[in-house]
């Protein structure tokens, strides 16, 4: 079973946790990032807004910063590719892929975040790539909870879908091995699937195969 490296606990991401046990993977969670070397893939989950100044930019607009968590998962993203290795990034964790190779973000935008109950809004977005495209078509529902986008795009980096505003809702570097997404997919699959959305697993299944090396 291929080992997915997640820096944080499982219990506070236990959806990302369920979510990788169901694709047939195994998390390592850890702060202890000597731990990753071990592990075949990386997993960079949601969370709080990157320090601006990762980013070249003055905070005008971000809530929580925690510079400690942008420096090391920024290096585990160097480390990662350095050897090869498959990076799948969910909402934060695609931003920080996004920082991590040059780019930067757009630090507030309104009627992205979570409605007020509490619950992903949905909306559409339309594929750019056939890495979206193959797996749901040329136009597809997601959730969303944020309020912080990709900018400027980082090295080595293309779109794979964007939404109606024309807001980058997807990424895949052309080492074809690393890919992120706007949405969180493991709210919208397995046990947490959403009929109005498109089915978030077949993207862990994608991450899955890249680790096997049969995609």
């Amino acid at each position: 079973m291929k080992r997915v490296f997640v820096r944080g606990s499982a219990e506070t991401y236990a959806n990302y946790d369920a979510a990788l046990k169901a694709s047939g993977l195994e998390p390592v969670f850890s702060l202890d990032l000597t731990l990753a070397a071990g592990c075949d893939g990386l997993l960079l989950t949601g969370g709080y807004d990157i320090d601006p100044s990762f980013y070249g930019q003055e905070n005008h607009a971000c809530f929580h910063v925690d510079p400690v968590r942008d420096q090391e998962e920024i290096g585990l993203v160097h480390e990662f590719m350095a050897l090869g290795r498959p990076i799948f990034g969910i909402c934060r964790g695609h931003q920080i892929l996004n920082v991590a190779l040059g780019g930067d973000m757009i630090q507030h935008v309104p009627g992205h975040a979570q409605l007020d109950t509490g619950v992903d809004d949905i909306h559409p977005v339309t594929a750019e790539h056939d890495f979206m495209r193959r797996l749901y078509g040329d136009r597809f529902a997601v959730n969303s909870a944020h309020h912080q986008l990709v900018g400027r795009l980082g090295q080595g980096l293309e779109v794979t879908c964007r939404s109606d505003e024309g807001y980058i809702e997807g990424i895949l570097h052309e080492n074809g091995r690393v890919f992120g997404v706007q949405f969180h997919p493991e709210r919208i699959g397995f046990a947490k699937r959403r009929e109005e959305a498109v089915d978030g697993a077949l993207l862990f299944e994608v991450f899955r195969k890249l680790l096997e090396g049969t995609e």
